[in-house]
């Protein structure tokens, strides 16, 4: 079943690699920037300043715009106790809300749920890219993963609807004896058979979409103007997921991070333009987060893995600014050579799960943490 309604949209860009929060908002005017940073920090003159503290990577000029408009809420200190430096344990927290264990349910899986209770539509979950983050992941959720919109499909060589669906359940039974015939049999087959449903309503987005939006041709903008094609097509969809990689700047930092957050502002400007132009930026929420900070002193060429990280929130409805504090640079107050965190990341989804959705937060999150006030 699809609607016309104009629920409120989660829209989730993950940047995959440990985006470098220090060189994202710049404590330009902190002289302890500087001395950690001799060899990868912005120059001051180049910064775009928010206040007399903190400013913008250049690179961020189009999100900047949005900034100055009120439409982006920066989120200072974000992370959570006792912070793990590995990408995937990392990564695996933040999409399960599990600090303390490992775990499989993913946040946005829940919230899928509880959207959809029923599974009435199988385009409530749509992630760009390739593979399924964890953080959609729950068994009986069904979530449809798009590399390119324009050839989405399942097994699409094969035309006849009922030769496709035989093809599904072979590869059901390929995996069965890994994880046993009934879950196997299960879950791919009724994943297989919503996705085959998902290809055959996405083919819609494609062709009725039109905008005066050029994006560019990078990935990450790519996939948002598939985004937009599919919110605009008005199937229902009510959470969106999309990656950036590479954002793991051991070396060669300031070019790769220029790179990266230029296409990255880039993107969510036409997107955002995008929305706008078709009166669709009210009931959009984006959360732009990443899985840790990197360390406040720079190794020659660039950063390792760090803790305490920045996350953005985008959308009309927000208020925008910075919250929470910006964690200080004294040594006396570094967690090992960190950032230490002031937000746990749990507070974010709460609130975006509670006050956006219209969800109880607490079963999605696992616990009760705080509510923010950029909702």
């Amino acid at each position: 079943m699809t609607t016309t309604e104009k629920d409120p949209v989660l829209v989730v860009i993950q940047l995959t690699g440990g985006n470098d929060y220090l060189n994202t908002v710049v404590p330009y005017a902190d002289p302890l920037y500087q001395d950690n940073r001799p060899k990868v920090g912005v120059p001051t003159d180049q910064v775009l300043p928010i206040d007399d503290h903190y400013g913008f990577n250049p690179a961020l000029a189009p999100l900047k715009n949005i900034y100055d408009g009120g439409q982006v809420a920066v989120i200072n200190g974000i992370g959570y106790p006792n912070p793990n430096r590995s990408h995937f344990r990392a990564m695996d927290i933040w999409h399960t809300c599990e600090p303390e264990r490992i775990a499989t349910e993913g946040w946005l899986g829940r919230v899928i749920r509880d959207l959809d209770p029923i599974s009435e539509n199988v385009l409530t979950g749509v992630n760009f890219g390739r593979g399924l983050p964890r953080a959609l992941v729950l068994p009986g959720v069904p979530v449809a993963s798009v590399a390119v919109l324009e050839n989405y499909g399942v097994l699409t060589g094969i035309l006849d609807e009922e030769q496709r669906a035989k093809a599904l359940d072979v590869f059901a039974r390929m995996y069965s004896p890994a994880i046993g015939a009934g879950p196997a049999m299960d879950y791919l087959g009724r994943t297989g058979t919503d996705a085959l449903k998902g290809a055959n309503i996405l083919k819609s987005a494609d062709e009725g979409y039109s905008s005066s939006v050029e994006y560019a041709a990078t990935p990450i903008a790519q996939n948002l103007k598939g985004i937009a094609k599919v919110l605009l097509a008005r199937l229902g969809t009510r959470i969106f997921y999309t990656i950036q990689a590479g954002h793991d700047t051991h070396s060669g930092q300031l070019p790769v991070q220029t790179q990266l957050l230029t296409e990255l502002a880039a993107g969510i400007a036409d997107f955002y333009a995008d929305l706008k132009e078709h009166q669709a930026s009210g009931e959009v929420l984006m959360l732009v987060f990443t899985e840790f900070g990197r360390r406040v002193k720079d190794n020659g060429s660039g950063t390792d893995h760090g803790s305490g990280g920045a996350a953005f929130v985008i959308g009309d409805r927000i208020s925008g600014g910075m919250h929470g504090v910006y964690p200080s640079l004294n040594e006396d107050k570094l967690l090992d050579g960190d950032l230490h965190f002031h937000v746990d990341f749990r507070s974010v989804y709460s609130t975006i799960a509670e006050k956006w959705l219209g969800l109880d937060a607490n079963s999605i999150v696992g616990g009760n943490f705080e509510r923010m006030d950029f909702l």
